[in-house]
Protein backbone atom coordinates (compact mmCIF):
# COMPACT_ATOMS: atom_id res chain seq x y z
CA UNK A 1 0.00 0.00 0.00
CA UNK A 2 1.39 3.28 -1.21
CA UNK A 3 0.97 6.67 1.56
CA UNK A 4 0.58 8.93 -1.50
CA UNK A 5 -2.64 11.74 -1.30
CA UNK A 6 -4.55 9.04 -3.35
CA UNK A 7 -5.74 7.16 -0.80
CA UNK A 8 -8.47 8.70 0.67
CA UNK A 9 -9.68 9.76 -3.00
CA UNK A 10 -9.68 6.28 -3.61
CA UNK A 11 -11.53 4.79 -0.75
CA UNK A 12 -13.89 8.30 -1.10
CA UNK A 13 -14.71 6.68 -4.95
CA UNK A 14 -15.18 3.44 -3.91
CA UNK A 15 -17.55 4.33 -1.28
CA UNK A 16 -19.75 6.98 -3.66
CA UNK A 17 -20.07 3.58 -6.20
CA UNK A 18 -21.11 1.98 -3.35
CA UNK A 19 -23.87 4.63 -2.86
CA UNK A 20 -24.95 4.64 -5.99
CA UNK A 21 -25.98 1.12 -6.54
CA UNK A 22 -27.40 1.04 -3.57
CA UNK A 23 -29.49 3.86 -3.74
CA UNK A 24 -30.45 2.89 -7.52
CA UNK A 25 -31.60 -0.42 -6.51
CA UNK A 26 -33.71 1.04 -3.63
CA UNK A 27 -34.92 4.18 -6.07
CA UNK A 28 -36.68 1.38 -8.24
CA UNK A 29 -38.59 0.68 -5.85
CA UNK A 30 -40.84 3.89 -6.01
CA UNK A 31 -42.49 4.46 -9.53
CA UNK A 32 -41.27 8.09 -10.83
CA UNK A 33 -38.93 8.34 -7.84
CA UNK A 34 -36.39 9.90 -10.20
CA UNK A 35 -36.65 12.99 -12.13
CA UNK A 36 -34.61 13.83 -15.53
CA UNK A 37 -31.33 14.51 -14.65
CA UNK A 38 -29.60 17.45 -14.02
CA UNK A 39 -27.05 18.80 -15.43
CA UNK A 40 -23.52 19.18 -13.31
CA UNK A 41 -23.50 22.79 -12.61
CA UNK A 42 -27.36 23.24 -11.78
CA UNK A 43 -27.88 26.21 -13.86
CA UNK A 44 -31.57 27.90 -13.00
CA UNK A 45 -33.87 26.00 -15.18
CA UNK A 46 -32.33 22.90 -13.11
CA UNK A 47 -32.26 24.02 -10.06
CA UNK A 48 -36.16 25.13 -10.20
CA UNK A 49 -37.10 21.78 -11.43
CA UNK A 50 -34.75 20.31 -8.04
CA UNK A 51 -37.18 22.88 -5.99
CA UNK A 52 -39.71 20.88 -7.06
CA UNK A 53 -38.09 17.39 -5.93
CA UNK A 54 -37.53 18.76 -2.53
CA UNK A 55 -40.99 19.73 -2.17
CA UNK A 56 -41.66 16.69 -3.42
CA UNK A 57 -40.03 14.85 -0.99
CA UNK A 58 -40.83 16.90 2.21
CA UNK A 59 -44.24 16.63 1.68
CA UNK A 60 -43.58 12.46 1.41
CA UNK A 61 -45.69 12.57 -1.25
CA UNK A 62 -46.82 8.78 -2.21
CA UNK A 63 -45.96 7.53 1.51
CA UNK A 64 -42.71 7.08 3.63
CA UNK A 65 -41.36 4.97 0.92
CA UNK A 66 -41.70 6.97 -1.84
CA UNK A 67 -40.15 9.66 -0.11
CA UNK A 68 -37.51 7.59 0.44
CA UNK A 69 -36.90 7.12 -2.79
CA UNK A 70 -37.11 10.37 -3.81
CA UNK A 71 -34.17 11.07 -1.07
CA UNK A 72 -32.27 8.22 -2.75
CA UNK A 73 -32.64 10.19 -6.47
CA UNK A 74 -32.00 13.38 -4.81
CA UNK A 75 -28.30 12.18 -3.26
CA UNK A 76 -27.69 11.02 -6.24
CA UNK A 77 -28.43 13.95 -7.74
CA UNK A 78 -25.63 15.81 -5.21
CA UNK A 79 -22.74 13.09 -6.19
CA UNK A 80 -23.14 13.89 -9.88
CA UNK A 81 -23.09 17.51 -9.23
CA UNK A 82 -19.74 19.21 -10.09
CA UNK A 83 -18.60 21.79 -6.69
CA UNK A 84 -20.28 24.98 -7.66
CA UNK A 85 -23.49 22.37 -8.42
CA UNK A 86 -23.06 20.71 -5.09
CA UNK A 87 -22.65 24.45 -3.55
CA UNK A 88 -26.18 25.35 -5.52
CA UNK A 89 -27.61 22.43 -4.46
CA UNK A 90 -26.97 23.44 -0.87
CA UNK A 91 -27.55 26.87 -0.74
CA UNK A 92 -31.38 25.46 -2.25
CA UNK A 93 -32.27 23.62 0.74
CA UNK A 94 -30.46 25.87 3.40
CA UNK A 95 -32.50 29.08 2.20
CA UNK A 96 -35.55 27.76 0.20
CA UNK A 97 -36.53 25.00 3.25
CA UNK A 98 -35.49 27.08 6.05
CA UNK A 99 -38.06 27.77 8.51
CA UNK A 100 -41.04 30.55 7.61
CA UNK A 101 -39.77 32.96 9.28
CA UNK A 102 -43.47 34.96 8.56
CA UNK A 103 -45.54 31.93 10.40
CA UNK A 104 -42.49 31.75 13.09
CA UNK A 105 -43.82 35.68 13.90
CA UNK A 106 -47.27 35.08 14.03
CA UNK A 107 -46.96 31.72 16.18
CA UNK A 108 -44.83 34.33 18.28
CA UNK A 109 -47.96 36.61 18.77
CA UNK A 110 -50.33 33.93 18.99
CA UNK A 111 -48.31 32.98 22.03
CA UNK A 112 -48.06 36.24 23.77
CA UNK A 113 -51.55 36.52 23.88
CA UNK A 114 -52.28 33.02 25.29
CA UNK A 115 -55.34 33.46 27.50
CA UNK A 116 -55.04 30.80 30.11
CA UNK A 117 -52.25 27.88 30.28
CA UNK A 118 -53.95 25.54 28.29
CA UNK A 119 -53.81 27.86 25.32
CA UNK A 120 -50.15 29.03 26.12
CA UNK A 121 -49.21 24.82 25.87
CA UNK A 122 -50.75 24.74 22.29
CA UNK A 123 -49.23 28.09 21.28
CA UNK A 124 -45.89 26.75 22.48
CA UNK A 125 -46.29 23.38 21.21
CA UNK A 126 -47.39 24.87 17.49
CA UNK A 127 -44.53 27.55 17.45
CA UNK A 128 -42.00 24.23 18.43
CA UNK A 129 -43.15 22.64 15.36
CA UNK A 130 -43.09 25.60 13.03
CA UNK A 131 -39.79 26.26 14.30
CA UNK A 132 -38.55 23.14 12.43
CA UNK A 133 -37.29 23.53 9.18
CA UNK A 134 -38.79 21.67 6.38
CA UNK A 135 -35.12 20.58 5.39
CA UNK A 136 -34.94 18.26 8.43
CA UNK A 137 -37.63 16.33 7.49
CA UNK A 138 -35.99 15.54 4.38
CA UNK A 139 -32.92 14.96 6.38
CA UNK A 140 -34.16 12.03 8.22
CA UNK A 141 -35.68 10.34 5.44
CA UNK A 142 -31.60 9.41 4.88
CA UNK A 143 -31.46 7.27 8.04
CA UNK A 144 -33.43 4.66 6.46
CA UNK A 145 -31.65 4.48 3.20
CA UNK A 146 -28.29 2.00 2.95
CA UNK A 147 -25.50 4.12 2.75
CA UNK A 148 -27.88 6.97 3.94
CA UNK A 149 -26.07 7.67 7.13
CA UNK A 150 -22.75 7.60 5.62
CA UNK A 151 -23.78 10.27 2.86
CA UNK A 152 -24.97 12.79 5.21
CA UNK A 153 -21.65 12.51 7.48
CA UNK A 154 -19.80 12.92 4.34
CA UNK A 155 -22.07 15.79 3.06
CA UNK A 156 -21.99 17.22 6.48
CA UNK A 157 -17.60 17.30 5.89
CA UNK A 158 -17.93 18.65 2.57
CA UNK A 159 -20.52 21.63 4.02
CA UNK A 160 -18.18 22.51 6.86
CA UNK A 161 -15.53 23.19 4.12
CA UNK A 162 -17.97 25.24 1.92
CA UNK A 163 -20.35 27.43 4.28
CA UNK A 164 -17.32 30.50 5.23
CA UNK A 165 -19.52 33.18 6.67
CA UNK A 166 -22.50 32.45 4.64
CA UNK A 167 -25.45 32.51 7.56
CA UNK A 168 -28.13 30.13 5.85
CA UNK A 169 -25.32 27.12 4.94
CA UNK A 170 -24.05 27.38 8.93
CA UNK A 171 -27.77 26.86 9.72
CA UNK A 172 -28.01 23.79 7.62
CA UNK A 173 -24.73 22.76 8.85
CA UNK A 174 -26.09 23.44 12.53
CA UNK A 175 -29.01 20.92 11.51
CA UNK A 176 -27.31 17.78 10.14
CA UNK A 177 -25.12 18.25 13.45
CA UNK A 178 -28.31 18.34 15.52
CA UNK A 179 -29.33 14.78 13.89
CA UNK A 180 -26.26 13.47 13.68
CA UNK A 181 -25.45 13.84 17.26
CA UNK A 182 -28.57 12.14 17.97
CA UNK A 183 -28.09 9.29 16.02
CA UNK A 184 -24.44 8.92 17.17
CA UNK A 185 -25.12 8.51 20.81
CA UNK A 186 -22.62 6.75 22.61
CA UNK A 187 -24.88 3.90 23.09
CA UNK A 188 -25.62 3.32 19.98
CA UNK A 189 -22.09 2.62 19.34
CA UNK A 190 -19.93 -0.64 19.36
CA UNK A 191 -16.41 -1.12 20.19
CA UNK A 192 -14.33 -3.55 18.43
CA UNK A 193 -10.70 -4.71 17.76
CA UNK A 194 -9.16 -4.41 14.80
CA UNK A 195 -6.43 -7.35 13.97
CA UNK A 196 -4.60 -8.26 10.90
CA UNK A 197 -6.84 -10.87 10.09
CA UNK A 198 -9.82 -8.09 9.62
CA UNK A 199 -10.91 -7.46 6.18
CA UNK A 200 -8.37 -5.95 3.76
CA UNK A 201 -10.92 -3.26 2.97
CA UNK A 202 -10.97 -2.04 6.74
CA UNK A 203 -7.34 -2.09 7.16
CA UNK A 204 -6.45 0.08 3.95
CA UNK A 205 -9.06 2.38 5.61
CA UNK A 206 -6.95 2.56 8.88
CA UNK A 207 -3.89 3.42 6.80
CA UNK A 208 -5.73 6.21 5.23
CA UNK A 209 -7.55 8.04 8.37
CA UNK A 210 -4.55 7.65 10.56
CA UNK A 211 -3.67 11.04 11.57
CA UNK A 212 -1.15 11.50 14.26
CA UNK A 213 1.50 9.02 13.09
CA UNK A 214 1.03 8.53 9.11
CA UNK A 215 1.24 4.36 8.58
CA UNK A 216 3.93 3.89 5.99
CA UNK A 217 3.04 0.57 4.13
CA UNK A 218 1.55 -2.59 5.13
CA UNK A 219 4.63 -3.57 7.09
CA UNK A 220 4.15 -0.47 9.24
CA UNK A 221 0.18 -1.66 9.68
CA UNK A 222 1.17 -5.39 10.35
CA UNK A 223 3.64 -3.64 13.16
CA UNK A 224 1.15 -2.07 14.96
CA UNK A 225 -1.40 -4.65 15.24
CA UNK A 226 1.04 -7.41 15.88
CA UNK A 227 0.56 -9.44 19.59
CA UNK A 228 1.68 -6.43 21.71
CA UNK A 229 -0.19 -4.17 20.20
CA UNK A 230 -4.17 -3.44 19.94
CA UNK A 231 -6.18 -1.36 18.30
CA UNK A 232 -9.84 -0.39 19.19
CA UNK A 233 -12.50 1.52 16.81
CA UNK A 234 -15.83 2.42 17.55
CA UNK A 235 -18.57 1.54 14.88
CA UNK A 236 -22.23 2.68 14.33
CA UNK A 237 -24.69 0.28 13.19
CA UNK A 238 -25.64 1.99 10.09
CA UNK A 239 -22.12 2.25 9.32
CA UNK A 240 -20.71 -1.26 10.16
CA UNK A 241 -17.73 -1.02 7.58
CA UNK A 242 -16.45 2.71 8.36
CA UNK A 243 -14.40 3.57 11.55
CA UNK A 244 -15.61 6.65 13.43
CA UNK A 245 -12.50 6.71 15.72
CA UNK A 246 -9.63 4.68 17.12
CA UNK A 247 -6.94 4.33 19.14
CA UNK A 248 -3.79 2.39 18.94
CA UNK A 249 -2.06 0.93 22.22
CA UNK A 250 1.42 -0.38 23.01
CA UNK A 251 1.60 -3.46 25.84
CA UNK A 252 5.12 -1.81 27.44
CA UNK A 253 7.26 -2.13 30.72
CA UNK A 254 7.32 1.31 31.50
CA UNK A 255 6.17 4.85 30.52
CA UNK A 256 7.27 5.13 26.77
CA UNK A 257 9.18 8.37 25.99
CA UNK A 258 10.23 8.16 22.16
CA UNK A 259 7.41 7.05 19.15
CA UNK A 260 10.20 6.39 17.12
CA UNK A 261 11.12 3.45 19.73
CA UNK A 262 7.71 2.80 20.24
CA UNK A 263 7.19 2.24 16.63
CA UNK A 264 10.27 0.97 15.64
CA UNK A 265 9.29 -2.68 13.36
CA UNK A 266 12.67 -3.79 14.23
CA UNK A 267 12.39 -3.98 18.15
CA UNK A 268 11.75 -7.19 19.49
CA UNK A 269 8.37 -8.63 20.28
CA UNK A 270 7.18 -8.21 24.07
CA UNK A 271 4.82 -10.80 25.85
CA UNK A 272 2.08 -8.92 26.98
CA UNK A 273 1.59 -10.92 29.55
CA UNK A 274 4.47 -8.97 30.78
CA UNK A 275 3.61 -5.41 30.30
CA UNK A 276 2.54 -3.72 33.25
CA UNK A 277 2.19 -0.48 30.97
CA UNK A 278 -0.46 0.35 28.20
CA UNK A 279 0.58 3.89 25.96
CA UNK A 280 -2.41 4.79 24.15
CA UNK A 281 0.22 6.43 21.33
CA UNK A 282 -2.63 7.63 18.78
CA UNK A 283 -6.26 8.69 18.50
CA UNK A 284 -7.91 9.19 14.93
CA UNK A 285 -11.19 10.78 14.10
CA UNK A 286 -11.81 8.56 10.69
CA UNK A 287 -15.14 10.80 9.64
CA UNK A 288 -14.79 14.45 9.13
CA UNK A 289 -18.57 14.89 9.12
CA UNK A 290 -18.26 14.05 12.84
CA UNK A 291 -16.09 16.85 13.77
CA UNK A 292 -17.35 18.15 17.37
CA UNK A 293 -19.44 14.91 18.30
CA UNK A 294 -16.94 13.93 20.84
CA UNK A 295 -17.19 10.19 21.65
CA UNK A 296 -13.09 10.33 21.72
CA UNK A 297 -13.52 9.77 25.53
CA UNK A 298 -16.22 7.10 25.36
CA UNK A 299 -13.64 5.34 23.42
CA UNK A 300 -10.62 5.74 25.76
CA UNK A 301 -12.11 4.64 28.99
CA UNK A 302 -13.81 1.75 27.11
CA UNK A 303 -10.22 0.23 25.81
CA UNK A 304 -8.75 0.57 29.36
CA UNK A 305 -11.49 -1.04 31.01
CA UNK A 306 -11.22 -3.73 28.72
CA UNK A 307 -7.28 -4.01 29.12
CA UNK A 308 -7.72 -3.91 32.83
CA UNK A 309 -9.62 -7.17 32.39
CA UNK A 310 -7.64 -8.81 29.62
CA UNK A 311 -4.11 -8.07 31.51
CA UNK A 312 -4.19 -7.98 35.00
CA UNK A 313 -0.51 -7.02 35.43
CA UNK A 314 -1.37 -3.48 33.87
CA UNK A 315 -0.95 -0.73 36.56
CA UNK A 316 -0.35 2.03 34.63
CA UNK A 317 -2.18 3.53 31.21
CA UNK A 318 -0.72 6.70 30.06
CA UNK A 319 -0.77 8.33 26.65
CA UNK A 320 2.39 9.78 24.06
CA UNK A 321 0.91 12.43 22.46
CA UNK A 322 1.88 15.82 20.91
CA UNK A 323 1.98 19.36 21.50
CA UNK A 324 0.66 20.15 17.98
CA UNK A 325 0.27 23.90 19.22
CA UNK A 326 3.20 24.43 21.22
CA UNK A 327 5.65 25.77 18.12
CA UNK A 328 3.24 28.27 16.95
CA UNK A 329 2.56 30.02 20.29
CA UNK A 330 5.89 30.00 20.99
CA UNK A 331 6.71 31.87 17.81
CA UNK A 332 4.02 34.37 18.79
CA UNK A 333 5.70 35.06 22.07
CA UNK A 334 9.04 35.27 20.81
CA UNK A 335 8.21 37.30 18.07
CA UNK A 336 6.31 39.79 20.70
CA UNK A 337 8.74 39.55 23.72
CA UNK A 338 12.04 37.48 22.53
CA UNK A 339 14.25 36.99 24.83
CA UNK A 340 12.44 37.56 27.67
CA UNK A 341 11.21 34.76 27.68
CA UNK A 342 14.41 32.91 28.97
CA UNK A 343 15.74 32.47 32.22
CA UNK A 344 19.31 33.95 32.98
CA UNK A 345 20.72 30.54 32.96
CA UNK A 346 18.69 29.34 29.84
CA UNK A 347 19.62 32.67 28.12
CA UNK A 348 23.53 31.65 28.64
CA UNK A 349 22.92 28.31 27.61
CA UNK A 350 21.50 29.37 24.10
CA UNK A 351 24.00 32.67 23.60
CA UNK A 352 26.92 30.31 23.90
CA UNK A 353 25.14 27.68 21.52
CA UNK A 354 23.28 30.20 19.36
CA UNK A 355 23.52 29.66 15.39
CA UNK A 356 23.49 32.66 12.96
CA UNK A 357 19.99 33.12 14.01
CA UNK A 358 20.26 34.09 17.66
CA UNK A 359 18.64 33.07 20.87
CA UNK A 360 15.25 32.60 18.69
CA UNK A 361 16.61 31.17 15.61
CA UNK A 362 17.99 28.39 18.50
CA UNK A 363 14.55 28.08 20.12
CA UNK A 364 12.65 27.99 16.42
CA UNK A 365 15.29 25.88 14.81
CA UNK A 366 13.63 22.47 12.81
CA UNK A 367 15.81 20.28 14.16
CA UNK A 368 19.70 21.31 15.56
CA UNK A 369 22.67 20.60 13.74
CA UNK A 370 24.82 19.51 16.58
CA UNK A 371 24.14 17.77 20.00
CA UNK A 372 25.53 21.05 21.78
CA UNK A 373 22.71 23.29 20.16
CA UNK A 374 19.82 21.09 21.09
CA UNK A 375 21.39 20.33 25.12
CA UNK A 376 21.05 24.30 24.63
CA UNK A 377 17.87 24.30 23.51
CA UNK A 378 16.89 21.59 25.85
CA UNK A 379 16.13 23.83 28.99
CA UNK A 380 14.42 26.58 27.58
CA UNK A 381 12.13 24.35 25.75
CA UNK A 382 10.97 22.04 27.79
CA UNK A 383 10.11 24.64 30.45
CA UNK A 384 8.08 26.75 27.82
CA UNK A 385 6.33 23.50 26.97
CA UNK A 386 5.08 22.79 30.20
CA UNK A 387 3.96 26.26 30.66
CA UNK A 388 2.27 26.36 27.53
CA UNK A 389 0.22 23.08 28.61
CA UNK A 390 -0.37 24.38 32.47
CA UNK A 391 -1.32 27.93 32.25
CA UNK A 392 -1.95 28.82 28.37
CA UNK A 393 -6.19 28.95 27.90
CA UNK A 394 -8.63 28.50 25.24
CA UNK A 395 -10.74 30.75 27.68
CA UNK A 396 -11.51 30.29 31.35
CA UNK A 397 -11.50 26.58 31.88
CA UNK A 398 -10.08 25.04 28.51
CA UNK A 399 -6.40 24.83 27.62
CA UNK A 400 -5.28 25.87 24.81
CA UNK A 401 -3.58 22.65 23.05
CA UNK A 402 -6.12 20.92 21.89
CA UNK A 403 -4.75 17.56 22.56
CA UNK A 404 -4.21 18.73 26.03
CA UNK A 405 -7.72 19.84 26.17
CA UNK A 406 -9.00 16.16 25.28
CA UNK A 407 -6.75 14.32 27.85
CA UNK A 408 -7.52 16.84 30.56
CA UNK A 409 -11.12 16.33 29.56
CA UNK A 410 -11.01 12.83 29.96
CA UNK A 411 -9.44 13.15 33.54
CA UNK A 412 -5.90 12.54 32.73
CA UNK A 413 -2.68 14.82 34.21
CA UNK A 414 0.19 15.39 32.55
CA UNK A 415 2.93 12.98 34.02
CA UNK A 416 6.23 13.45 32.01
CA UNK A 417 7.29 15.52 29.19
CA UNK A 418 10.08 13.72 26.53
CA UNK A 419 12.76 15.56 25.08
CA UNK A 420 12.84 14.51 21.64
CA UNK A 421 9.91 11.63 22.11
CA UNK A 422 9.40 12.42 18.65
CA UNK A 423 12.57 13.61 16.02
CA UNK A 424 10.07 13.43 12.99
CA UNK A 425 9.93 16.83 10.60
CA UNK A 426 6.53 16.73 12.11
CA UNK A 427 7.10 16.09 15.55
CA UNK A 428 9.87 18.91 15.60
CA UNK A 429 7.54 21.32 13.16
CA UNK A 430 4.75 20.99 15.34
CA UNK A 431 6.16 19.79 18.96
CA UNK A 432 9.72 20.74 19.03
CA UNK A 433 10.45 17.15 19.24
CA UNK A 434 8.83 16.86 22.43
CA UNK A 435 5.87 14.53 23.84
CA UNK A 436 4.02 14.42 26.45
CA UNK A 437 2.97 11.66 28.81
CA UNK A 438 -0.78 12.00 30.18
CA UNK A 439 -1.66 9.41 33.13
CA UNK A 440 -5.20 8.09 33.59
CA UNK A 441 -5.11 6.51 36.85
CA UNK A 442 -8.06 5.15 37.76
CA UNK A 443 -8.89 6.18 40.93
CA UNK A 444 -8.23 9.68 40.38
CA UNK A 445 -10.24 10.12 36.58
CA UNK A 446 -13.31 11.07 37.80
CA UNK A 447 -11.73 13.71 40.20
CA UNK A 448 -9.03 15.04 37.64
CA UNK A 449 -12.32 15.33 34.82
CA UNK A 450 -14.15 17.68 37.28
CA UNK A 451 -11.17 19.75 38.75
CA UNK A 452 -10.35 20.42 34.80
CA UNK A 453 -14.79 20.44 34.03
CA UNK A 454 -15.65 22.38 37.34
CA UNK A 455 -12.60 24.75 37.98
CA UNK A 456 -9.89 24.52 34.63
CA UNK A 457 -7.57 22.91 37.02
CA UNK A 458 -5.15 21.46 35.12
CA UNK A 459 -3.70 18.67 36.74
CA UNK A 460 -0.41 17.78 36.84
CA UNK A 461 2.67 15.54 38.40
CA UNK A 462 5.16 17.39 40.73
CA UNK A 463 7.58 17.30 37.85
CA UNK A 464 5.95 18.98 35.59
CA UNK A 465 4.89 21.71 37.83
CA UNK A 466 8.44 22.07 39.42
CA UNK A 467 9.72 23.05 35.48
CA UNK A 468 6.92 26.19 35.57
CA UNK A 469 8.13 27.14 39.41
CA UNK A 470 5.03 25.62 41.35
Amino acid sequence: MDDSPQKPTRLLGRTLAKVRTAWRDFSGQARGAFGANLRPDLPDEDADRLRQQFQDCVEAKGGEVAARARAAALGQTYLGLSPPGRRRFLEILAVDFDTDHAKVDAAIDVLHVAGDAKARRAAERALRQILLPPRRRLLTHFNALPEGVKFLVDLRAELIGMMGGDQALALLEDDLKGLLTAWFDVDFLEMHRITWDSPAALLEKLIAYEAVHEIRDWNDLKNRLDSDRRLFAFFHPRMPEEPLIFVEVALVKGMSASIQELLDPSAPLENPDDADTAIFYSISNAQKGLAGISFGNFLIKRVVDHLAAEFKGLTTFATLSPAPGFRNWLARRLKDEGEKLLLPAELRAAEAAAPEGGVAGLLQAQGWKDARAAAAAQPALTRLCAHYLLREKAGPKRALDLVAHFHLSNGARIERLNWMGDSSSKGLRQSAGIMVNYLYRLDRIEKNHEAYAGEGRVMASSAIRKLVGE
